[in-house]
């Protein structure tokens, strides 16, 4: 089973300085149709002007996922992390028992388009860890695994058993995922437009998928998409 969140259905707030959509509630959005998916809690969809940003905030028991499109996030916390994400970069950082962090466009000028993804733990009270890379010359045409509770094959370590996959497909390309008997998937369009088992799906659409053993997403147009494949 499928079922299509529209970008038009989600969430909004308008800051100034931020832009942001959000395909479940989050702040002062509610929808207690739309509370997350799984162990999925938050998908952000943001645009930070230049200078603008988040300041130092606090955040516990939730992994945190950030997948930059466009532009470049400056992130600090307080375990001493200072970095920049751009596209192809992926960022995990595990709040555990507590941390800060900031998020700032680190343009004073030109605007950073990211999604933020907040996924539960399996369990409360680990030690805070930040952890990120770069794979930006590996996601053309195929569904490249980002993010998983084993950090198999050079991904980054979930504590969660969710595989996260990145994609960048040209238009006409398709690919094809196989989910295990009682996995749920969701599958975010970031950009362009695809079809997922002969379903449309335009930018910043989601789909819920269920009691699906296969899937096979078809890009309309030069897309990118993250795919979630994550035990109940």
């Amino acid at each position: 089973m499928i079922t299509i969140r529209k970008a038009s259905e989600r969430g909004h707030t308008d800051a100034g300085w931020l832009d942001s959509h959000h395909s479940f509630s989050f702040g002062h959005y509610f929808d207690p149709s739309a509370m997350g998916f799984g162990p999925l809690r938050v998908i952000n969809d943001d645009r930070v002007a230049g200078g603008g940003g988040f300041p130092p905030h606090p955040h516990a028991d939730m992994e945190i996922v950030s997948y930059v499109l466009e532009g470049a996030l400056q992130h600090r916390d307080s375990l001493g992390t200072g970095s920049v994400i751009r596209p192809g970069d992926v960022q995990r950082m595990s709040a555990g028992t507590g941390i800060r962090h900031s998020e700032f466009n680190a343009s004073a000028t030109d605007p950073v388009h990211f999604l933020q993804i907040w996924i539960l733990p399996e369990a409360d009270g680990f030690a805070p860890s930040y952890e990120q890379k770069s794979f930006n010359d590996e996601l053309t045409n195929r569904l490249r695994l980002v993010a998983s509770r084993d950090g198999r094959d050079g991904a980054l370590a979930l504590h969660r058993d969710v595989d996260l996959y990145a994609g960048r497909l040209t238009a006409g390309t398709e690919v094809d995922h196989s989910f295990a008997p009682g996995r749920l998937g969701w599958l975010q369009v970031a950009r362009g437009s695809v079809k997922i088992n002969g379903q449309d799906l335009g930018e910043g659409d989601g789909a819920a998928i269920e009691r699906l053993p296969d899937l096979s997403i078809s890009a309309q147009s030069d897309a990118e998409i993250l795919l979630f494949d994550m035990a109940r």
